[in-house]
């Protein structure tokens, strides 16, 4: 299985999460299994607080990670998201920011990754407890 973690803290927010699976669903080809919606306050920075969910699909022979990190990508673009790579301020803490939808590939099923472009499983994963709140309605 695949595990992406949407969230938004910018607009409709519902509607955000709703058309990312949609533009998702349309790409991929694919039905999925999703997570309630959760609340949770921004981290790392002020700002208004997020609507989150994770949602799950079966990989397909051709998929790769790469390709779904692109997709993913052009997704948030598509939404109004500007293209954008991790900063970090000068004490080298990362420095986050309010956005109409982030869609992180949480797990691909039981790949390691650790690239400067990839981080398979995400560090969301172990390091955020909302995450693992969410993949726990999923994982059987």
């Amino acid at each position: 299985m695949i595990y992406l973690l949407l969230g938004t803290n910018l607009g409709c927010k519902r509607a955000n999460l709703c058309k990312a699976r949609k533009l998702l669903k349309k790409a991929l080809n694919t039905d999925f299994v999703k997570t309630k919606v959760l609340k949770t306050k921004a981290i790392g920075f002020d700002g208004p607080s997020f609507l989150n969910q994770v949602i799950a699909f079966s990989a397909s022979d051709s998929l790769t990670p790469e390709f779904l990190l692109d997709l993913c990508q052009k997704v948030e673009r598509e939404m109004g998201r500007p293209p954008h790579k991790a900063e970090y301020d000068a004490e080298g803490c990362r420095v986050y920011e309010s956005r109409v939808i982030d869609i992180d590939i949480l797990m691909f099923e039981d790949l390691a990754i650790d690239t400067e472009r990839l981080k398979i499983p995400h560090p969301q994963v172990t390091e955020r407890p909302f995450v693992k709140e969410l993949l726990n309605q999923i994982i059987k």
